[in-house]
């Protein structure tokens, strides 16, 4: 599985862990140690719409950039913040022609597909460190498996500093899926 279908799936299960948080669980601790839960769905909000307006425009107007990076994007409806930005950001990766364009991101100029792939790894970590700091668990072994592969063809040394990802943790290759693709995110499981 890859491409649309598998972000397709990435977002499936991501949005069943955000709808299972609830209110009493977003100042809880996630290991994305600089953000609580509200502050990790906020950042998948504000990323999920700027791939979104990437994939319309073909880049993000640097006056929105920092409202999707850094304001509040989800108010008092996290869920229901998912729940757009997550259908907008499929909508454009589906919209005809799409995969043919070339986006800029914040971290330099591509095609659509790599920023797909980029999407697809950074929204399913997320999506498991969400699970983990809320008691939840990401079961869907074959979307994390193919999340894990998509970040281990990305993610180089050059991608390993502080604010991206961190060092690759030790993790046995026995242990779940959910647990090598937070290792190789940086994540200390």
């Amino acid at each position: 599985m890859e491409g649309i279908s598998m972000m397709q799936r990435v977002v499936d299960v991501t949005s069943d862990v955000i709808n299972n948080v609830n209110a009493g669980q977003l100042n809880q601790p996630t290991l994305c140690t600089e953000w609580t839960v509200k502050d990790l769905i906020n950042h998948m909000v504000g990323g999920s719409t700027m791939f979104a307006i990437s994939v319309e425009d073909g880049s993000v107007p640097d006056e929105m950039l920092g409202q999707l990076m850094g304001g509040d994007n989800v108010g008092d409806d996290p869920q229901g913040a998912w729940a757009q930005s997550s259908k907008r950001a499929m909508a454009a990766f589906n919209s005809p022609g799409a995969m043919d364009k070339t986006v800029k991101l914040p971290f330099g100029e591509m095609p659509a597909g790599i920023a797909l792939n980029i999407a697809i790894f950074d929204v399913a970590t997320h999506a498991a460190d969400l699970a983990r700091a809320t008691g939840q668990h990401v079961s869907d072994t074959e979307m994390l498996e193919g999340a894990l592969g998509v970040g281990q063809q990305m993610i180089g040394p050059d991608l390993r500093v502080p604010g991206v990802f961190g060092a690759e943790q030790s993790c046995s290759d026995k242990a779940s899926a959910e647990d090598r693709l937070l290792a190789f995110a940086g994540r200390k499981i």
